[in-house]
């Protein structure tokens, strides 16, 4: 009788057999790369920046790696972290450096392999700590995975690589439109900085409110989006990669928002990452949630504006702390800004409305399903009978 289960091709292996955790040599030096995991895009592993500096001022919670190294994150693995190194460097001691037997496993299979719904389902499944879940390296190490020969590694990797080119080039379509409506921005309100057109300056409490009051029964949060800064896309704010309250297992308060606010990350302000969610729901104390004052400041507008060099030129340097810059209250709440009439503000917004609905979304959707198709027929865990 012929079994329906699918076949997959390649000889079970352990990982562990083929896959060590290796830390290199602590480096030296000025220029050294150092990863936080806030600089990687998740599900793809592309590093958003590269942040350097002096070997001896990146702290103790790091650990070093070479250049072959594949670098994947144990904590909170469903944001699905998994970066191939280009050059040697630290890492926070959240990344685990892994080294491959590169005569049997190409390295950049092995990421694919690890960024697949298979094994992120494996290592969701294997967490603890309901506040931080992370994965045990065992779970790795122990994982067994059908590995096919190198020469089908390869072809496998070129077929994947052409869908994340293609999913590259709607991207590129997405960020022209992110360019129209910033240029849009400009021809409605000018130059923030010098003010060309006379508006009068407010201080941020007159146009909105940095609304923390906390949440520390989360009971009627449970079925609601937990937003971390790590689901919000770097300069676009775009909201992606989240998951429930309850999915999160999250015990500690938490702030409240609807759709009438917005969510600006804290932390590394210079990742500009400010969100303009459609849902209610609750985010990490690492952010701020807004509440732009009806009648007074439309939200997209605030957005733009808390987007723009205008505001960043403001608060970098009240940010402080070299190894993990974070706004307070006082410094956001010092913020002043040009406010053009509540007319011309929703104007704005409506444009952006618009372009919204002509944003590739459903391109992007059929790449990720293509994608999510290769993957399900590339990499599943196998059994170990």
């Amino acid at each position: 009788m012929t079994s329906s289960k699918p076949q997959f091709v390649g000889k079970k292996v352990r990982l562990g057999d083929i896959v060590k955790i290796e830390k290199a040599s602590m480096p030296s030096g000025n220029n050294v790369w150092v990863l936080n995991l806030d600089t990687v895009e998740k599900g793809t592993g592309k590093v958003i920046v590269k942040n350097r500096m002096k070997a001896d001022s990146a702290g103790t919670s790091t650990v070093a790696f070479t250049a072959d190294a594949v670098l994947y994150s144990k904590l909170r693995p469903n944001l699905n972290k998994v970066v191939v190194a280009d050059e040697p460097g630290l890492a926070t001691s959240e990344m685990l450096p892994l080294i491959v037997n590169p005569e049997v496993l190409d390295r950049r299979y092995f990421a694919y392999l690890l960024r697949s719904n298979s094994f992120v389902n494996l290592a969701v499944s294997s967490t603890a700590g309901s506040k931080m879940p992370r994965m045990n390296k065992k779970t790795l190490l122990n994982a067994v995975f059908p590995i096919p020969s190198l020469e089908l590694q390869h072809q496998r990797i070129d077929l994947l690589s052409s869908i994340e080119k293609a999913r590259t080039k709607a991207e590129l379509l997405i960020q022209q439109l992110d360019t129209l409506v910033k240029s849009r921005f400009v021809e409605m309100f000018g130059d923030l900085k010098s003010d060309t057109n006379g508006w009068p300056i407010k201080p941020f409490e007159t146009f909105a409110i940095i609304d923390t009051h906390m949440a520390n029964d989360l009971t009627p949060y449970l079925d609601m989006p937990h937003i971390g800064i790590d689901s919000i896309e770097s300069g676009t704010g775009r909201l992606s990669g989240y998951r429930t309250v309850a999915e999160d297992g999250i015990i500690s308060g938490k702030y409240p928002f609807t759709p009438e606010h917005l969510i600006y990350s804290k932390i590394r302000p210079s990742l500009n990452k400010v969100a303009l969610p459609d849902f209610s729901g609750v985010c990490s104390a690492d952010a701020y949630p807004i509440l732009p004052i009806a009648g007074e400041c439309n939200r997209v507008y605030l957005a733009e504006v808390m987007r723009s060099a205008y505001f960043l030129e403001y608060i970098l340097p009240l940010s402080g702390r070299a190894q993990m810059p974070k706004v307070n209250k006082k410094a956001l709440s010092g913020f002043s800004m040009p406010l053009p009439p509540i007319e011309l503000q929703q104007q704005f917004a409506a444009f952006v409305a618009q372009v919204d609905k002509s944003r590739f979304g459903g391109m992007l959707h059929l790449l990720n399903s293509l994608s999510g198709i290769m993957h399900a027929s590339f990499f599943s865990v196998a059994d170990t009978d």
